[in-house]
């Protein structure tokens, strides 16, 4: 055991003390078919786990096995019986959308296959800008955050790490060729600092919207019923779409910059209304016209 683990003799002695001493039924035989054992049908008890280590280690599995991740089933299976410890199905999670999502779930297989196998995939990807790209990326990390997921990837073709919104991976192709994963770097807690501040005014009748996005510090109940909402945010084409989703109910209060941004996509809303209408007017009078005509 000295040469496999390469050690000297008394580290695997002492090992085997500080085993013993921890409760773990281990012992020595001399002998040509001696070695070191284990108490034949031992089995986890008290002296490893507590019972209310035992109630968390199972929560902890029930966790991982509510993300759809198969590997821990078999172990949530065994456990419970084996610890004599059951803590009911208390936990569930769904992360697809309301739709069809069987290619949504192949996707999100693929990738975690890619992820935990170390592969390179080819991907289509479009941004925020509408612009579609190939690229080749040494996956890293899935990650979830605020109700979508990403995936956290080293970019050939930028040569530097990027951040992948699963929703608009169009296609998908996995390469086969393994990588040396490189850590990816985390950002700073600080980074939403960097943000512009956003300070809205949301009226009473949509509140109940306010606490899907906003938590309780960036929140500010009115005495007329009103929220108003301060939140660092980037402002791009996500946050234009969810203020316009409000319509009247949202008042811009800072910045004045944004307002202007708003206004003129609401603009733009309204010409291509304006305009479809119009269409559909004239030719509906068009159409009545040439139907008198011809009789």
């Amino acid at each position: 055991m000295a040469e496999k683990f390469e050690v000297s003799q008394r580290t695997i002695y002492r090992d085997v003390e500080v085993l013993s001493s921890a409760g773990i039924p281990v012992y020595t035989e001399s002998g040509r078919t001696g070695g070191i054992c284990l108490l034949q049908n031992f089995i986890l008890d008290k002296t490893i786990l507590s019972a209310d280590e035992k109630r968390e280690l199972l929560a902890a599995l029930q966790v991982i096995s509510a993300t759809s991740y198969t590997a821990g089933e078999k172990s949530l299976t065994k456990l419970p019986e084996l610890f004599n410890v059951d803590i009911g199905n208390w936990l569930e999670i769904d992360f697809s959308r309301w739709e069809n999502t069987s290619y949504e779930n192949t996707k999100f297989e693929l990738l975690k296959t890619a992820v935990i196998q170390h592969k390179g995939i080819e991907i289509l990807y479009e941004n925020t800008n509408s612009e579609r790209s190939q690229r080749i990326i040494q996956p890293l990390k899935l990650s979830y955050k605020s109700k979508e997921w990403y995936l956290k990837a080293f970019c050939r073709q930028k040569q530097d790490f990027r951040i992948f919104k699963l929703n608009h991976i169009l296609e998908l192709k996995p390469l086969g060729q393994a990588f040396l994963p490189k850590p990816y770097p985390e950002q700073e807690s600080d980074t939403q600092q960097k943000y512009p501040l956003i300070v809205l005014l949301f009226s009473k009748e949509v509140a109940y919207r306010v606490y899907d996005e906003f938590n309780k510090t960036q929140i500010e109940f009115q005495k007329n019923g009103s929220v108003l909402v301060s939140a660092n945010m980037p402002v791009d084409s996500w946050l234009i779409g969810y203020l316009l989703s409000f319509g009247s109910q949202v008042e811009i209060i800072k910045p004045n910059y944004l307002k202007e941004i708003l206004a003129k996509e609401a603009w733009v809303i309204y010409q291509k209304k304006f305009s479809r209408s119009t269409f559909v007017k004239q030719y509906s009078f068009y159409k009545m016209n040439f139907c008198r005509f011809h009789g």
